[in-house]
């Protein structure tokens, strides 16, 4: 009995044993968990050039459980992996766990050394890793991931906060193939416009530049740039405070570009025209606030004038024909004072003062005292120039059908004419002749805003943007282009969105036009009595 006891004691260790033994997670199985690294979609651009791809990488793991020799094995991987030092992988080698990672990603030539050094306990594993063909010129757009391929900013992070990213977090995704994600982006003409971006900042030394092109008809964001950028390949540069998306997620006073809505609005709401005449003869005061010009003509103006010279008193005029609570819906009606919907997460909400008075209309009437994003006031302009209907921004492609089906009628066509008029005689004869592009029927609006420092406007730090639109006739693109702080490198080269902006976006247009199938027109007796006209 005895020994029949011992021998049913010794065979029920032994099952025991192997009970737990299966119950336990073999390093493979742990690695599977692990390991969240799920393929994810090609994004490609509008004509298929890939914008973010998976590739197939190794990367290096340790069951430090079973490691022999730790001392050696850490000394000759430090030489391999070359980024990790001695002491990092000997702790890791010495861990109590059953599983640690060593490095992901490695390279080739790094796999390759490791694999001849032929240490135990050492093992490599298959996953993927997020390839950006275009590197910085899309950063923005496309974003980037993380360590586990997951979307951290950017369009990456819009994908894993759809449908996609639902499926990835159930594992519905582990070995599915999936089908390419199309934006409306042009990687040709994003290429153009970071290059010329690039440029202006090498030679206007500003604190940020940045531009957006809208198709005017369907909302489509063909371009969007914003610099300083990042590497999506080195995520910790992502992280630095200057590296926002200011296209979408940053707010400004934008000056008078704002006067084109104040415009438009006097048109459609105030019973005005072109010949209309304002009193700019001397400043307006409203309490305490003085309202002047700064090139002032002492004169009355016509509408024309107002719009031409960039007149401050004229503009606050406009706003008063229309009244304070008009000017303030209308605002809303532009989407200028609420965040707007985009695919991007990084959408900045517009800054409004909370009580509406008398002063902060007038001083909004020329882009004063609100702050909103580039892209909506790219898109509010592309409304007004777009036969008044106002169609909401898109990275995702949309037919112009889609788009009269989601547009709302912001103005009227007759004030969607007039503007059109007021652009091209802007960039014929006003501030925006640098950006009037021989061929191209070029129109646009200035806007050179003195930035707060200090709880106080500095006369000596600008934002400057210039909204175009081409071909005038019937736009089918709307370009912002705005330059923060700039800094020019010979004294009196000018720090005005004229001086600067508008050339920025003259290249800008010269170099991608084409690109966009802007068929080019020259000496068109028509276009040219149309800008000259009274």
């Amino acid at each position: 009995m005895i020994v029949t006891a011992l021998f049913v004691g010794v065979y029920l260790t032994i099952c025991g044993k192997l009970a737990l033994i299966g119950l336990q997670v073999s390093p493979e199985e742990e690695v599977s968990t692990l390991d969240r690294t799920v393929a994810r979609p090609d994004i490609v651009d509008r004509n298929g050039a890939i914008l973010a791809t998976d590739l197939p990488v190794l990367s290096l793991f340790a069951e430090p459980r079973k490691v022999v020799d730790a001392d050696e094995a850490s000394e000759a991987l430090a030489g391999a992996l070359g980024n990790m030092t001695r002491e990092e992988i000997y702790k890791r080698l010495k861990s109590r766990a059953s599983f640690v990672w060593l490095k992901r990603g490695l390279t080739p030539d790094q796999a390759n050394e490791i694999k001849q050094l032929g240490i135990p306990a050492i093992g490599f594993r298959g996953e993927v890793r997020r390839f950006y063909p275009q590197g910085r010129e899309t950063s923005h757009v496309i974003g980037l991931t993380d360590i586990d391929n997951g979307g951290i900013s950017g369009f990456e992070r819009w994908l894993d906060q759809s449908s996609f990213g639902a499926l990835r977090k159930s594992g519905m995704m582990n070995g599915a193939q999936v089908q390419a994600s199309q934006l409306t982006i042009d990687a040709r003409v994003q290429h153009a416009v970071h290059e010329v971006l690039d440029k202006a900042m090498e030679q206007y030394h500003p604190a940020a530049a940045g531009a957006v092109i809208l198709n005017a008809k369907t909302g489509e964001v063909i371009s969007l740039v914003s610099l300083p950028d990042f590497d999506p390949t080195i995520p910790s540069e992502a992280a630095e405070k200057d590296r926002l998306n200011r296209v979408s997620g940053g707010v400004f006073e934008m000056g008078s570009t704002i006067k084109t809505f104040t415009t438009a609005m006097a048109l459609e709401l105030g019973n005005a025209k072109l010949t209309t005449i304002y009193d700019a003869s001397h400043p307006l005061v409203i309490g305490s606030q003085v309202i002047h010009d700064s090139h002032s003509r002492g004169k009355p103006l016509s509408l024309v004038d107002v719009f031409l010279q960039s007149s401050n008193i004229g503009s606050a005029r406009e706003a008063l024909s229309v009244g304070m609570e008009n000017h303030k819906a209308f605002l809303e009606r532009t989407g200028l004072l609420s965040k707007i919907a985009f695919e991007l997460p990084e959408v900045a909400t517009p800054v409004s003062p909370r009580v509406w008075r008398q002063v902060n209309s007038l001083t909004s009437a020329f882009g004063h005292g609100f702050a909103t994003t580039p892209l909506q006031t790219a898109v509010g302009i592309a409304a007004i120039m777009n036969h008044g209907r106002l169609v909401p921004p898109t990275l995702l492609p949309r037919s112009e059908e889609e788009a009269r089906a989601l547009a709302v009628q912001m103005v009227s066509e007759k004030t969607s004419d007039d503007m059109r008029y007021l652009f091209r005689l802007n960039a014929v004869k006003g501030s925006g002749r640098k950006a009037n592009v021989a061929g191209f029927r070029v129109g646009g609006k200035t806007g050179t805003a003195e930035k707060v420092i200090d709880g106080r406007y500095s006369h000596t730090n600008n934002f400057n943007a210039f909204a175009a639109a081409f071909p005038m006739e019937d736009p089918a693109f709307v370009l912002l282009v705005f330059i923060d702080d700039p800094r020019p490198e010979f004294p009196g080269a000018g720090i005005t969105s004229a001086a600067n902006a508008v050339p920025i976006a003259g290249a800008i247009i010269e170099r991608s036009a084409l690109l966009l199938d802007v068929q080019p027109v020259f000496d068109d007796p028509a276009d040219i009595a149309f800008a000259f006209s009274d």
